[in-house]
C-alpha cells in the first residue's frame, strides 16, 4: 500500500492492508449508508459498508468546532470520527445525519466556555435589561437585535472577543512589507505597524489627525495579505466617509455596504462591478520598501519643521506683547547684548540670577559667578539699580530674538534636508506606487462571482467575501449582516470613543483582530444608566466607551499609537486644544496666514438663560455679524452654529440666517466646518453645577473648538465659566490673549431689562436714575413704565396715553359671544394687564403690554398667559409681550406703537 502505511485495513474481520494500494470511503446514495473502497494493484476495486470494516486509527472528537480550509465560518459540531487521519465523519447538532469531510480541508478549534465566564454574561445581562426596560417600542427592537446577536456568537477562542475577555492580546507577525497607497505622515506609518504587531491595537486619532488615511493605509495592508475586514461605527459618517475615500480611488468595488435590512437592499439592488481596465505596471515589493525606507530618515525632519514654525508663531505673539508692555511702560532698553554670546537659556539663568540679586550690591563672588557662569568681565552695568533694572529688561527682549534666530535656523536647517531629500517627490512616489502594487495585486482573472443577493449571500458567504472582503456595518448590525460562525479575519472600530460597549462586543465575536480608533479625549457615549455591578472595573459600560474599555482591560499589553500631525484647523484654533487637553503633542501642519481665527464675544451681565437657551447669545451675535465687515471667505464647508443643548439650537433656527448648520456639539463630531460659532448659554445665575458640569466638560469644549477649520467664535457670558475656572475659563483667555483687539466684542447688546441684574451695564445708568418706584412694585414693570413715557413723549404719538395694572374685565367685554367659559371664569378671577395704551380722547384702549419675567416659563402661568392671549386676539385688542431675558426693548415698543402713528400725527 503506497498511501497511509501507518493505517490497518480490515474487512469483514481480515486484515486487508497488505494487500491494497489505497483505500477510500464515500456515501453511497443508493445504500444511504458510508462505504470503504479498496484499491489493489492490479486497479480492481472492493467496496463493502464501513460498518463491516474497522480502520486503525479511528479516533473520536467531542463538541469542537469546525472550519473549512481557507474558509471564514465555524460550526459546532457534537461528534467526529476520524478515520486514519484521512476522513471525518461530522455529526451537527440538531441532525441526526452524518456528513463525511476529508481531513485536510477541514480543521478542528476548541469551543471554549468564554460565554460562561462572568465578563460575558455580564454583556448579555446587561443586553437583556436595556431590552427589557426600554422606553420605546423602536428602543426596545434595537436592544432585542442586540440579545439575538450576542446569542449567535461563536464560543471561539481565536476570536477578539476572547482576547477582550480573558485580557490575552496575542502577539502579530506582520508579515511581507507594508504599504501606504494613501499617503503617509510619521505617527501614521507607526500606527499602521502597530496594528500588525498585535491582536488588538488601538489608534488614538485626535480631531483633524488623519484617522480615516490611516484606516486606510490598514485596509490597504489586510487586502494585500488577502484577508477579510470589516469597518464599523456607530457613526454613519465615519463610515460613509471610507465609503467615499475607497471610491475616489477606485476600490469601491470591492466594499460590501450593509448593516441593516435597508442597506444590504439598496447594496444588492445594484453590485457594484468589477473595473475592467487593466491596472498600471507596478514596480516590485522590495523597491517600495527601499523607497519607504528612505522616506522614514525625513519624515521626523518633517513633523520637526511644522513644530518649529508653530514654536516661531507663539514666540513671534509673546515678543509683540512684551515690546507692547515695553513701550507703554516707557522701560529704556538702550543695552547692547550680542557681545555677550547668551543663548536663550543662559538667558533666562542670567535673568534669574539678577531677580536673585535684587537691590544688592554687586560682591566679589557675584563677579566670579559673572564670570564663570556668563563670562561677564565688568560688573558695571549691575551696579546701580536703574542700569540692572534696563539690563533685565533688555535681556527679556533678547531672549526672544535669540530663541527666534535659533528656531528659524534650525528650520532652514530641517528645510535644506528635506530639499535635498526631495521629501515631496519620494512621499508622492511612494503613494503612487504603493497604488499601483496593490491594483496589481488585486487584479486576478479568476476573481469570485458576482451572482449574489440579499436572501442567499450569506450561504455562499466564503465566496462573498472573496468578492468582498472589505464589509461595512453599523456595530448593532454586524452580525447580522455575516453569515451563521463566520468569523472575519479584522474588524476596524472608528469612532470608538463614542462606541458603548454592548453592542461594541458584537463586532469583536466575529473577528480574529481588533483595531479601535477613536479619541478618549473627545464626547463620549451616553450610557443608560442601569446599575448593574460589572465583573471588573475596566469592563464597566456604564463608566467606559469600548476605546477607554480596551485601554483599561489590556494596559500596557496593548499598543497605542498617537496621531499628532494635524491638518484641519488654523494654527491657532488648534493650539488651544493642543495646550489644554493633548499635552502639547499635535504639531499643527496647517499655516498661519496672519489671518483673524478666533472671535469672542461675551455677552451683558446678568440673567438671561432660560429653559436651556439664551436669546441674550444669540442677539449678540447677530448684532456682531451685522457690524462684520468683509465677511472671512469660506470654503465649501460653510459655517456651523452648534451649543451644548438642543433647545438653544431649535431657538438658533428661528434667528440666525439660512446659511448657519445647526446642531449639538454630540451630533457634531465627526463634521466640520470653515467657520464655527459655539454658544455655551449658561450665564451668571441659572445654573446648577450639573449643568455647568455637562457644559464645561473637557471633552464637550475640545469637539467644540476643534470643528472650525478657518474660524471659531465663542459667545458666552465670562463670568459663570471665569468663576468655574475649567476649560471654558481657560478657551476665554485664550481667546482674549490670541485674538486682535476687534475680535472681541464685551456686550455688544444691552437690553433695558438688564437694570434688573445687581451689575448692570454702565449704558443703563441713566435710565436707572429716571426709573419711579410708585410705578410698580416690580422693577420690570417700572423700566417699561419709563420707557413707555419717554416714548409717548414723542411727536408721532402725543396723543396716546397708557395706565397700568388695568383688570382685563375693563380691557375687553365679557359679552363677547366667541369667549369660552374657561376665558370668562379667568376674566372674572381679577385678572389684569400690566399696560394698556389708549387714545388720550376717547380712552378707547388700543393694545396690552405684558412684562413676563422668568415665572412666565412655568407651565401654570403660560397656561394663564395664553388664555389672556385669547380673549385679547377675540377682542381684536394686540397684545405686546416683552419678555425680560430680550433686548431691543425700546425698539419693540416703538414697533408695538407705530400701528397708530398715522392716526397722531
Amino acid at each position: 500500500m503506497n498511501k497511509g502505511r501507518m493505517v490497518s485495513i480490515h474487512v469483514d474481520g481480515e486484515d486487508k492492508t497488505a494487500q491494497i494500494s489505497d483505500w477510500t470511503i464515500a456515501w453511497s446514495k443508493k445504500d444511504e449508508a458510508l462505504q470503504l473502497t479498496c484499491h489493489f494493484p492490479s486497479k480492481k476495486t472492493y467496496t463493502r459498508p464501513l460498518s463491516d470494516c474497522r480502520i486503525v486509527p479511528t479516533r473520536e472528537l467531542g463538541e469542537m468546532l469546525l472550519k473549512k480550509r481557507n474558509g471564514s465560518i465555524v460550526k459546532p459540531i457534537e461528534k467526529a470520527m476520524i478515520y486514519g487521519e484521512r476522513y471525518v465523519l461530522v455529526y451537527y447538532p440538531g441532525t441526526a445525519k452524518p456528513y463525511l469531510h476529508k481531513l485536510d480541508s477541514i480543521s478542528f478549534v476548541a469551543q471554549t466556555a468564554i460565554k460562561e465566564s462572568s465578563v460575558f454574561r455580564y454583556f448579555a445581562t446587561v443586553a437583556n435589561a436595556r431590552r427589557d426596560r426600554a422606553s420605546s417600542s423602536d428602543q426596545q427592537s434595537i436592544a432585542a437585535n442586540v440579545v439575538r446577536q450576542l446569542e449567535k456568537l461563536p464560543a471561539c477562542a481565536d476570536t477578539a472577543l476572547y482576547a477582550y475577555c480573558t485580557r490575552q492580546n496575542g502577539k502579530q507577525v506582520p508579515g511581507e512589507g507594508l504599504i501606504y497607497p494613501f499617503g503617509v505622515n510619521e505617527s501614521q506609518l507607526a500606527a499602521v505597524e502597530q496594528a500588525f504587531s498585535a491582536q488588538i491595537s488601538v489608534i488614538e486619532g485626535p480631531p483633524g489627525t488623519g484617522k480615516t488615511q490611516t484606516i486606510l493605509n490598514i485596509l490597504a495592508n489586510i487586502l494585500l495579505r488577502g484577508k477579510t475586514v470589516a469597518v464599523l461605527s456607530n457613526n454613519n459618517a465615519a463610515v460613509e466617509n471610507v465609503y467615499n475615500k475607497l471610491e475616489k480611488f477606485s476600490l469601491d468595488h470591492l466594499v460590501a455596504k450593509l448593516g441593516s435590512q435597508e442597506n444590504r437592499d439598496n447594496f444588492f439592488t445594484k453590485l457594484p462591478p468589477w473595473p475592467s481596465a487593466e491596472p498600471e505596471a507596478a514596480p516590485e515589493m522590495a523597491e517600495i520598501q527601499e523607497m519607504l525606507a528612505r522616506l522614514k530618515q525625513h519624515l521626523h525632519d518633517h513633523n520637526r519643521a511644522a513644530q518649529l514654525q508653530a514654536e516661531i508663531d507663539e514666540l513671534n505673539i509673546e515678543r509683540r506683547y512684551l515690546q507692547q508692555w515695553q513701550e507703554d511702560s516707557g522701560v529704556p532698553i538702550s543695552v547692547p547684548l550680542d557681545k555677550y554670546g547668551l543663548s536663550p537659556r543662559k538667558t533666562a539663568d542670567l535673568m534669574a540670577y539678577l531677580s536673585h540679586l535684587g537691590e544688592q550690591r554687586v560682591r566679589l563672588r557675584d563677579r566670579f559667578e559673572l564670570l564663570f557662569n556668563f563670562k561677564i568681565f565688568r560688573s558695571k552695568p549691575f551696579a546701580q539699580r536703574d542700569a540692572r533694572l534696563s539690563f533685565f529688561h533688555a535681556l527679556q527682549m533678547h531672549y526672544y530674538d535669540k530663541a527666534l534666530r535659533d528656531k528659524e535656523a534650525a528650520l532652514q536647517t530641517c528645510r535644506e534636508s528635506l530639499a535635498r531629500g526631495n521629501f515631496t517627490a519620494l512621499l508622492q512616489a511612494l503613494t503612487v506606487n504603493s497604488m499601483c502594487y496593490l491594483k496589481q495585486h488585486l487584479h486576478t482573472p479568476d476573481r469570485a462571482s458576482d451572482t449574489f443577493d440579499t436572501k442567499t449571500y450569506r450561504n455562499h458567504f466564503d465566496d462573498f467575501v472573496k468578492r468582498f472582503p472589505i464589509i461595512g456595518s453599523g456595530t448593532h448590525s454586524i452580525v447580522n449582516s455575516i453569515a451563521p460562525g463566520a468569523i472575519l479575519d479584522y474588524v476596524i472600530i472608528d469612532e470608538a470613543s463614542q462606541q458603548d460597549i454592548v453592542p461594541g462586543i458584537l463586532a469583536l465575536g466575529c473577528a480574529k483582530n481588533l483595531i479601535v480608533v477613536g479619541d478618549s479625549r473627545q464626547l463620549a457615549h451616553i450610557p443608560v444608566k442601569l446599575d448593574l455591578p460589572a465583573p471588573a472595573d475596566a469592563y464597566d459600560c456604564e463608566r467606559y466607551s469600548l476605546l477607554d474599555s480596551c485601554i483599561a482591560v489590556f494596559q500596557d499589553a496593548v499598543p497605542r499609537t498617537l496621531l499628532k500631525e494635524h491638518y484641519r484647523c488654523h494654527p491657532r484654533i488648534i493650539q488651544f486644544c493642543n495646550q489644554q487637553f493633548y499635552d502639547n503633542e499635535l504639531i499643527p501642519m496647517t499655516q498661519d496666514k496672519s489671518e483673524a481665527p478666533l472671535r469672542l464675544v461675551l455677552t451683558a451681565k446678568g440673567n438671561h438663560t432660560r429653559k436651556n437657551t439664551n436669546q441674550r447669545e444669540l442677539d449678540s451675535l447677530l448684532k456682531v455679524l451685522d457690524g462684520e465687515g468683509e465677511p472671512i471667505e469660506l470654503d465649501k464647508d460653510g459655517r456651523g452654529f452648534i451649543s451644548p443643548f438642543r433647545a438653544q439650537v431649535k431657538l438658533s433656527g428661528s434667528c440666525l440666517p439660512a446659511d448657519f448648520v445647526k446642531d449639538t456639539v454630540h451630533k457634531f463630531q465627526g463634521r466640520e466646518c470653515d467657520e464655527i460659532v459655539f454658544s455655551t448659554v449658561l450665564d451668571k445665575k441659572r445654573h446648577n453645577q450639573e449643568r455647568l458640569d455637562f457644559v464645561d466638560d473637557p471633552r464637550m469644549v475640545n469637539v467644540a473648538v476643534s470643528r472650525a477649520k478657518s474660524r471659531f467664535t465663542l459667545v458666552t457670558g465670562d463670568e459663570v465659566f471665569t468663576a468655574n475656572n475649567g476649560h471654558i475659563a481657560a478657551l476665554i483667555r485664550y481667546v482674549e490673549y490670541y485674538a486682535e483687539d476687534g475680535q472681541i466684542a464685551r456686550a455688544p447688546v444691552v437690553s433695558a431689562f438688564d437694570l434688573l441684574y445687581r451689575e448692570f451695564d454702565q449704558s443703563l445708568a441713566r435710565l436707572q436714575a429716571r426709573l419711579r418706584p410708585e410705578d410698580s412694585r416690580f422693577q420690570s414693570e417700572q423700566i417699561v413704565a419709563q420707557l413707555l413715557r419717554e416714548a409717548l413723549s414723542e411727536e408721532p404719538y402725543r396723543t396716546l396715553t397708557y395706565h397700568a395694572q388695568v383688570r382685563l374685565n375693563q380691557v375687553t367685554s365679557s359679552i363677547n359671544p366667541a369667549l369660552t367659559k374657561r376665558e370668562l371664569a379667568f376674566m372674572r378671577n381679577r385678572a389684569s394687564c400690566d399696560f394698556v395704551v389708549y387714545f388720550k380722547v376717547g380712552k378707547t384702549p388700543l393694545g396690552v403690554i405684558e412684562v413676563d419675567g422668568g415665572s412666565h416659563d412655568r407651565p401654570e402661568q403660560a397656561m394663564r398667559d395664553a388664555l389672556k392671549n385669547s380673549i385679547l386676539t377675540k377682542s381684536n385688542i394686540p397684545i405686546l409681550r416683552l419678555r425680560t431675558v430680550e433686548s431691543h426693548i425700546e425698539e419693540k415698543i416703538d414697533g408695538f406703537l407705530a400701528q397708530w402713528a398715522s392716526a397722531t400725527q
